[in-house]
């Protein structure tokens, strides 16, 4: 198998090999233009040409730097701001114009002083692991062997492989074997102070503090050793676990999609090598006219967007696109030659969330696309998903399953529809309160989550109610893995002040048979459940 770092370092030599060839091209024909304007008779026929060799000067600014040509890009820089102020003006300063023009056709010249390009060392970002859910390994450092079992048991109920440890050193024995991915320690440990002094924000394992206390300076400490979650006792272990869901989930994820827009083939190429290294999903245009096409049926996260472009500028392509509202979420980084504050300013407030000068470091391509992206991502399913679970909500959820059955019917293949609801959960709700219900519906939320695979579909149908689809599912293959989840659910141990208690859920489960439409499979599953909570609840049944 050939190694990714070198066939990335392959590629990129071929995108510079590339960009040599260019610059090959495009000097002499510089050359050229600048010959042509200092024969030109008058400012009529030189405004023209001098617009033809800004737009060429602003290229080579932005992506020769990249490529290892740093004084290459510098000098095109120069000359790009003393042409653009000439156009802004309307007419060349004549007395400047000889140099102007020497300095033009003296650029072939620094084309063979090239360094080493943009490329640095790799970013370790929140999307590195890769583990499956049911695959993640959890350390915990708790003294109180109560606390610590109960934790580590919770913890593997929900699918974890969970592993408590009293000794500091023990914990560092298995630290040192790096086979874990993420750590929870409780500050009130006695060793916890050295432990955690001794990591910082730096420190790649991710880390949850359990502690006693809840004050400022306590969190602070936790902010400084690295934590990316904090909990405070008495620890509510559901909590615990959506905090483990919510980190897991950056990592699990899709790969973020990125859009780059921009009329410099090889530079464009080139960040899109460096940002699908780096777990995104890119797609590059090259054509500002070709880019709604791409928006409609690509759907990116992220737009990365040239200012100056031939026939559309990059302010202008970002106005387009913010009159459609499906992509008002959109963020849009322009990238761009431009030094200029205040244009980088007015092109901002046109449309557009940030703006990042040419060139750019492949590490800081990388974090800015990651930020916007995963910040979007959030956004997005804050507003398309269920505030308390995450889930699909009830109007979605029942798109999906209408989709899924369609496609069973289309593949005659089975598909199995799952309607769960927890037991007596009006009882919950008056006996310990609204909030610690919520707790219980978060649970089983993230139990099915991790439980269920990728290819299923799970959304919160109302209330305590729940609805999953699985594709390519026979109805016992539902049934048997409904109940596994079940089976573990009732081992959860909620918490309501001083007092402890479990749950349970019914569940009813129907197969497709390539006949029926969604909405009768909803009824069927419906039944079911009914059939499960008349027949004395806490178990599956499977519609007959």
């Amino acid at each position: 198998m050939a190694d990714p770092a070198a066939e990335l370092q392959r590629q990129l030599q071929l995108l510079a090999e590339q960009f040599r060839q260019r610059l090959q091209r495009d000097l002499p024909e510089l050359s050229a233009q600048a010959e042509a304007l200092g024969k030109a008779a008058n400012e009529a026929a030189r405004q023209p040409l001098l617009l033809a060799i800004r737009q060429q000067l602003h290229k080579l600014a932005g992506s020769a730097g990249t490529f290892g040509f740093a004084a290459l890009g510098e000098q095109a820089r120069r000359l790009e701001q003393q042409g653009g102020a000439w156009l802004y003006a309307g007419q060349c300063d004549g007395s400047q114009l000889p140099a102007f023009i020497a300095d033009l056709q003296r650029l072939s010249a620094l084309a063979g002083n090239a360094g080493p390009g943009g490329s640095s060392e790799p970013l370790a970002l929140a999307f590195e692991n890769r583990r499956t859910p049911l695959d993640q390994r959890i350390a915990i450092l708790e003294e109180d062997p109560v606390q610590g079992q109960s934790v580590e048991l919770t913890l593997q109920n929900f699918g974890y492989q969970a592993r408590w440890y009293a000794s500091a050193a023990e914990l560092s024995a298995r630290l040192a074997q790096q086979d874990v991915d993420a750590l929870i320690i409780d500050s009130d440990h006695s060793a916890a102070p050295e432990l955690l002094a001794g990591r910082t924000s730096q420190s790649g394992l991710p880390l949850l503090v359990i502690s006693s206390s809840n004050d400022f300076a306590s969190q602070l400490r936790a902010v400084r050793a690295g934590a990316v979650g904090f909990l405070c006792k008495p620890l509510n272990l559901p909590s615990l676990e959506n905090a483990l869901q919510r980190l897991f989930s950056l990592q699990q994820g899709q790969p973020y999609r990125v859009l780059i827009v921009d009329d410099d083939l090889e530079l464009a190429n080139r960040y899109a090598l460096v940002l699908r290294q780096h777990h995104m999903h890119v797609q590059v245009c090259h054509e500002p006219s070709t880019v709604l096409e791409y928006m409609a049926r690509f759907a990116p996260e992220v737009l990365l967007l040239d200012v100056q472009m031939p026939d559309c500028e990059g302010p202008e392509l970002a106005q387009i696109i913010r009159f459609n509202d499906d992509w008002l979420r959109v963020p849009i980084i322009y990238l761009s030659a431009e030094t200029d504050l205040s244009r980088q300013m007015q092109a901002l407030l046109r449309a557009g969330d940030d703006f990042v000068t040419k060139p750019i470091s492949d590490n800081a391509l990388i974090t800015s696309v990651f930020s916007r992206a995963q910040r979007a991502r959030q956004l997005s399913n804050a507003l398309a998903r269920d505030s308390l679970t995450g889930l699909l909500k009830h109007a979605d959820i029942k798109e999906q399953v209408s989709y899924e059955v369609a496609r069973a019917i289309r593949s005659r293949r089975p598909t199995s529809v799952v309607m769960l609801d927890i037991d007596h959960f009006k009882q919950v709700n008056d006996q310990h309160g609204h909030p610690i219900g919520d707790n219980v519906i978060r649970a089983l939320a993230n139990l099915l989550r991790q439980r269920l695979r990728k290819i299923d579909s799970l959304g919160r149908y109302g209330g305590e109610e729940f609805l999953a689809v699985l594709p390519d599912c026979s109805g016992e293959q539902a049934q048997k893995v409904i109940e596994e989840i079940r089976q573990h659910f009732t081992r959860l141990t909620f918490q309501a002040g001083q007092q402890q208690f479990h749950c349970s859920f019914s569940a009813g489960v129907v197969q497709s048979n390539g006949e029926q439409s969604a909405g009768e499979l909803l009824h069927l599953a419906d039944q079911a459940l009914y059939a499960a909570k008349h027949g004395g609840r806490n178990q599956v049944r499977l519609a007959v």
